[in-house]
């Protein structure tokens, strides 16, 4: 199974994502950016890539306690930035993003400690990605557009294992389906 660890933002949060996405789809160029759809909309805390179906439980184990000692905190979408010279366009965030960095090192934690193969540790940058580019591409004007954004700030109250489906269909344009496999309350 492929998986990771994630934080998902509320329904209402999502919304007001989606208007301002829909604002950075109408500047000229758009096009040539791969838009993430709403149902992939999340911030991962650790990748851990194609998981032997018999290290699951230990991992969701040991997600659930990394979970419950990590207290519930708040979080809100805010502005942007990206990687790759134009690769990968994401929306930040504010708000307690200590506690949100000490949840990833958990979760990346919790995944070695389970066997699941890591690689190498880099630090975590709070990201929800918007749109990926095959090339490098001058994402100025949306970085522009980002940088005014601020959403409404919630509580995230827990963490969740997601199992990514890939295409397998060969449809241009199919996006992997996300699957929660386990929602593990934090605190």
């Amino acid at each position: 199974m492929r998986l990771f660890a994630a934080v998902l933002p509320p329904e209402d949060a999502v919304r007001e994502l989606a208007a301002e996405a829909d604002r950075l789809r109408r500047l000229p160029g758009a096009e040539r950016l791969r838009w993430t759809g709403r149902p992939g909309w999340h911030f991962t805390l650790a990748f851990y890539g194609e998981v032997d179906d018999t290290l699951v439980p230990e991992l969701s184990q040991r997600l659930a306690r990394a979970a419950r000692r990590t207290e519930p905190f708040a979080l809100a979408l805010r502005g942007g930035g990206q990687f790759g010279r134009g690769r990968a366009l994401w929306a930040g965030a504010e708000g307690e993003l200590r506690t949100l960095r000490l949840l990833a090192d958990r979760a990346e934690a919790a995944g070695r400690r389970a066997g699941v193969e890591m690689g190498e540790h880099r630090r975590y940058t709070p990201h929800l990605t918007v749109a990926r580019g095959r090339d490098a591409y001058d994402v100025r004007p949306y970085l522009e557009v980002l940088d005014g954004f601020a959403g409404r700030t919630w509580q995230v109250t827990e963490l969740t294992l997601v199992r990514s489906n890939l295409p397998a269909s060969g449809v241009p344009g199919e996006r992997p389906r996300y699957e929660a496999l386990a929602r593990l309350p934090l605190g």
